[in-house]
């Protein structure tokens, strides 16, 4: 259809999201003109302002609008325990869980040699930073159970050995209810490797 070049541009725009293709584009272009005129307005300002009101915690690296992100200002947090994640999206989904009450570090990326991706070129020496300044007693790697994963967890432990300091990772494996048929052979080995004694 040949829509108004206005709608064309903002379906243009909607498709760069990803997950977007050009019929969910077109119903979110569409569906933007019936909004309310106020609704609009914060939605546009919105947009307007993300790249230049958000910037990287000088701490974690996660998303904030200061110089340090709400979390790492939060003194009722567990101080001495860190969950290292590979990017700020990943803090929203054990932020949402409400059962880990400790700080973050946020990676951006995984070790993948590669794909040229080394040690320095993630955010590893600010962790290391911290473990010195703090007194930091255990560190949790959660990071997703890939190749890239694992090495960056090796790399981390090795690093870190001698401090006094816990490693500990996240289980991976077989989700509750999943049918055994649709396991993949990497998640499988992860439930194997990571298995438990009945008791």
């Amino acid at each position: 259809m040949n829509y108004p070049t206005t709608i064309k541009i903002l379906i243009d725009c909607f498709k760069k999201l990803p997950g977007i293709g050009e019929k969910t584009a077109e119903r979110l272009a569409l569906s933007t003109l019936s909004l309310d005129d106020e609704v609009l307005k914060n939605f546009s300002l919105s947009i307007g302002s993300i790249k230049e009101k958000i910037k990287r915690c000088d701490v974690c690296n996660n998303f904030t609008e200061e110089d340090t992100c709400l979390i790492c200002q939060d003194k009722t947090r567990n101080l001495d325990t860190i969950c290292v994640v590979e990017e700020p999206k990943n803090i929203i989904l054990f932020e949402k869980m409400g059962s880990y009450h400790g700080l973050y570090h946020v990676l951006d990326g995984l070790i993948s040699p590669l794909d040229g991706i080394n040690p320095e070129d993630i955010n590893i020496s600010t962790l290391i930073d911290r473990v010195k300044k703090n007194k930091i007693n255990e560190i949790i790697i959660a990071v997703k159970p890939s190749i890239e994963g694992e090495t960056t967890a090796l790399y981390i432990t090795k690093i870190l050995e001698g401090t006094g300091v816990k490693i500990t990772k996240i289980a991976h494996g077989i989700p509750l209810g999943a049918d055994m048929d649709y396991i993949d052979s990497l998640t499988l080995e992860m439930a194997l490797e990571d298995r438990k004694e009945v008791s």
